[in-house]
């Protein structure tokens, strides 16, 4: 059987915001698909040295959907609870063209190419910054849970991002690199089939020993560390979910051998 493994180039940006709510006369954000503490430390003016103090966060690259942050108080430029959404930005990158931003963000090109006066909608240019208006930074809805106590793999293509939960609660959480549109992750429900804790993935133009914390869900695809890339939250693959090595261990070690895996857009 050959096994697929994920390459390739195409770059996307994500930038989503959520509402905050007031929790007993404190600001309180809760964690939306597609964020880190970085972005959401500079939406209400704090550092993200601040939100680690005043969450107890041991890693700042480690939090999860659905978790409730609190804001400490003092940043520059709060959000005022209630606000909705405001306009995000975007920063062009190589490949990329309008058509596939607005589709990203859930826009028009119209609308986009408006939101920033382009006149044409076939000229942009690297490292141009797009506003994005503030209906398409609404995040998409939460997974729908598969029902039962157990654990499960929740893989968000458009986010980018999988979660693994316990029943309802998610449990963990990190930015992954999926197929690009030309070879992309097969959507649906699986199981974990098969794991490796180290494995051979080879395929035209491309030989890597070694893949690791390798699990099987459908065929050639699989979940594993990655040691060729670091662009997770971007769309690199030829299907297979890559995940940066110590998420990959953490959840090899969480997931046995016939645990669901959704994916979805």
């Amino acid at each position: 059987m050959r096994r697929i493994l994920t390459l390739g180039f195409v770059l996307v940006l994500s930038l989503t915001l959520a509402a905050p709510v007031l929790a007993q006369g404190s600001t309180v954000h809760i964690v939306q698909p597609g964020e880190n503490l970085f972005r959401i430390a500079l939406r209400y003016g704090v550092t993200v040295n601040a939100l680690v103090s005043a969450n107890g966060l041991r890693n700042p690259n480690h939090i999860y959907v659905g978790q409730r942050l609190t804001i400490p108080t003092g940043g520059s430029n709060p959000t005022p609870p209630g606000t909705p959404p405001s306009s995000g930005v975007h920063i062009v990158r190589r490949g990329e063209n309008l058509f596939r931003i607005a589709l990203r963000y859930g826009l028009t090109t119209r609308a986009l190419a408006t939101a920033n006066g382009i006149v044409n909608v076939n000229r942009i240019y690297v490292g141009q910054r797009l506003t994005i208006p503030g209906q398409g930074t609404t995040p998409p809805p939460a997974p729908a849970p598969p029902g039962g106590s157990g654990r499960w793999i929740d893989v968000n293509l458009s986010a980018q991002r999988l979660t693994a939960y316990v029943g309802n609660t998610p449990v963990r959480s990190t930015l992954v690199s999926t197929g690009r549109p030309a070879t992309p992750t097969p959507t649906g429900r699986y199981r974990i089939y098969v794991k490796y804790v180290s494995t051979l993935m080879s395929g035209p133009g491309y030989y890597l020993p070694n893949v690791p914390y390798t699990m099987y869900f459908y065929r050639g695809y699989g979940l594993h560390g990655t040691y060729w890339h670091s662009n997770f939250g971007h769309r690199m693959s030829h299907g297979c979910i890559n995940m940066p090595t110590s998420e990959a261990q953490w959840l090899f070690s969480w997931a046995s051998v016939g645990t669901l895996v959704n994916i979805h857009y």
